[in-house]
């Protein structure tokens, strides 16, 4: 398989579906059962080398943490006294694969309760009554998985060249999006919110300050085509209109996208994609005079 394989949502969908709702399903139990930190950055998942993970759970005499392997398929539980459990992703529906990861849960004596309902979806239906049939395909699974390993070491590398305050590279849950965002040090504005599925508070704490962010985002259940994209809150004067040297403003998103196919069909797409995150990202700061040369570095060990 290509090391940046072929993603196609008609075929791919039914399945990013799925671990989108998975996703969901485990970012909400951390939501539910870890300390709150800045930026709701403790409950994005974490790309693994078999797929997504979240972080461990503290409980009574231990930890716990679950992910969604890509390579075995499964649902998988792991705790910190060597106990392991899964169910594979492959279940006939939502309500299905939900019953069957509180069950795990419980079995193991481990907290099982989380908010029921999926956000940042249109018309969402609670987990427990989604028994609309899933086509759940291994090999689609595997497609996202291999483009995350392509995709991961560009962003680490972008992360970087930053000094200031910057986030992990991520997954979010919610939206289904691998993620990147640098700081600026200043307050902004307060966010209007409105993002639909997402309370105003959760909006508001995470653009609390200045951001350039960039990410991912393969489309999730939402059907669309991947693409990475770049914005910068709150968004400076002139910022549509700034020259970058790959991809386009969407006036519609209000940021600038690169089509994951253009990137994929490069001669380099490395290189091509870690031009788009600098220069979007240049850009922003420009325009909004960040004090580039604090916030920047080399990304070499000193």
């Amino acid at each position: 398989m290509s090391a940046w394989p072929e993603l196609d949502p008609a075929r791919d969908t039914g399945t990013w579906t799925l671990l989108h709702l998975a996703a969901q399903m485990l970012g909400k139990l951390r939501v539910a059962h870890a300390a709150w930190v800045n930026h709701g950055w403790h409950v994005a998942l974490q790309p693994a080398v078999n797929g997504l993970s979240m972080a461990p759970i503290a409980v009574p005499g231990g930890r716990f943490a679950l992910s969604l392997d890509l390579c075995d398929h499964q649902l998988r539980l792991a705790l910190s006294d060597g106990r392991s459990d899964s169910i594979p992703l492959a279940q006939p529906s939502i309500a299905e694969l939900h019953a069957g990861l509180v069950a795990m849960l419980e079995r193991h004596g481990l907290p099982s309760r989380f908010h029921g309902a999926p956000n940042e979806l249109p018309d969402a239906i609670p987990f427990a009554e989604d028994r609309r049939p899933v086509d759940y395909r291994p090999e689609s699974a595997e497609r996202l998985r291999d483009a995350l390993a392509a995709i991961v070491p560009v962003f680490e590398q972008f992360r970087a060249g930053f000094a200031g305050k910057v986030s992990p590279v991520h997954f979010w849950w919610g939206s289904f999006d691998l993620a990147v965002t640098r700081f600026s040090g200043r307050p902004a504005p307060e966010h209007p919110g409105g993002v639909p599925g997402l309370p105003d508070r959760i909006t508001r704490e995470a653009y609390s300050h200045e951001v350039s962010s960039a990410g991912f985002w393969p489309g999730g259940a939402f059907g669309a085509d991947p693409i990475f994209y770049s914005y910068a809150y709150p968004s400076p004067a002139g910022f549509a209109e700034a020259s970058v040297t790959a991809g386009r403003f969407d006036q519609a998103l209000g940021e600038f996208v690169l089509g994951y196919d253009e990137v994929r069909q490069a001669a380099d797409p490395a290189t091509i994609l870690l031009e788009f995150l600098q220069s979007t990202y240049a850009a922003a700061a420009d325009l909004a005079g960040w004090d580039r040369p604090t916030l920047e570095r080399d990304p070499v060990a000193p």
